[in-house]
């Protein structure tokens, strides 16, 4: 399996550095290193995280590294990185889509 990110979970990685940068650059620097090399273990064990029954029948599945969450959908022999946000932060932007 490969991994793919979307172009929303890119700018969801941006918009977490920038976030974060103000207040703590070298915590920010790290946490997005950490979120980005975190789906790197999925090829391996995909299915490790828990399964979000609202997509059905898509597969769509999060982890939860630290405190962020990170949802994926394992289409064929693609996974793809969906969305990933702080678990308190405000998810009105949230979506499934690719």
């Amino acid at each position: 399996m490969r991994i793919r990110w979307t172009g929303k979970a890119s700018t969801d990685l941006v918009r977490l550095h920038e976030h974060l940068r103000p207040v703590a650059p070298d915590a920010a620097a790290r946490v997005v290193q950490q979120l980005a090399r975190a789906p790197d273990r999925l090829p391996d064990y995909p299915r490790i995280g828990e399964k979000l029954e609202a997509y059905e029948p898509r597969e769509v599945r999060r982890i939860i590294v630290g405190n962020y969450e990170i949802r994926y959908e394992i289409a064929d022999a693609t996974i793809f990185i969906l969305r990933l946000w702080h678990c308190r932060e405000n998810r009105s932007f949230e979506s499934g889509e690719r």
